[in-house]
């Protein structure tokens, strides 16, 4: 803006000292024409710079603290306590049912024994299978004894009550079953014999 204002003042500084008439007061010198007119340039240009209308700056923008998240509390895990639901076979076992004592009987943890002998009365050979119903010790199983004809067993059997059922095949062919129960009682230190007869089997 400067550059376009100096050259015009000098113009007209030396129109105006041509045309004018004698002067009253000594002409200023080329140098002191142009001096001033750039002084008058550069008072306009501050007068000009002075009039236009600063920028406020704007004030800061407040910039949002971050929303703290919500905070969650973790729960434990669940942790299935398996020893306490019951097995298949405790479930058969408090269900009384008759299928839950398939199995050999657990010897070493159905409590104390005492000796039954098993007398074959039948004439035939045995097939004598033997299920302990569960005892004082929660103990149940099934053991099964072949018996030749007249022959006697003893065995040492865990103290409870037993269902027994007998197989007998006779010499000529024939085939008949015997059942019974006996106890083999905890208080019973003495030998318990058992007979197989032909349609039955009992305590002597």
């Amino acid at each position: 803006m400067i550059k376009k204002i100096i050259p015009t003042l000098v113009l007209l500084a030396v129109f105006v000292s041509a045309c004018g008439g004698q002067p009253e007061a000594p002409a200023l010198s080329p140098e002191q024409v142009q001096g001033t007119a750039i002084s008058a340039a550069l008072t306009m240009v501050a007068q000009t710079q002075a009039a236009v209308p600063t920028n406020t700056p704007l004030p800061p923008t407040d910039i949002p603290s971050p929303t703290p998240l919500p905070t969650f509390t973790q729960l434990p895990s669940p942790t299935p306590d398996f020893a306490l639901l019951p097995t298949a076979t405790q479930a058969a076992a408090s269900s009384g049912g008759e299928d839950n004592c398939l199995h050999p009987i657990n010897r070493g943890e159905a409590g104390p024994t005492s000796n039954v002998r098993f007398e074959n009365e039948t004439g035939g050979n045995v097939s004598l299978s033997l299920n302990l119903r569960t005892n004082l010790f929660g103990q149940c199983g099934a053991e099964t004894y072949v018996l030749k004809k007249n022959e006697k067993l003893t065995v040492s059997m865990p103290k409870g009550e037993y269902w027994a059922w007998a197989w007998i095949q006779h010499a000529d062919g024939d085939e008949t079953t015997a059942v019974g129960t006996f106890v083999n009682r905890v208080g019973d230190n003495h030998l318990f014999v058992v007979k197989i007869r032909e349609t039955v089997i009992l305590v002597k």
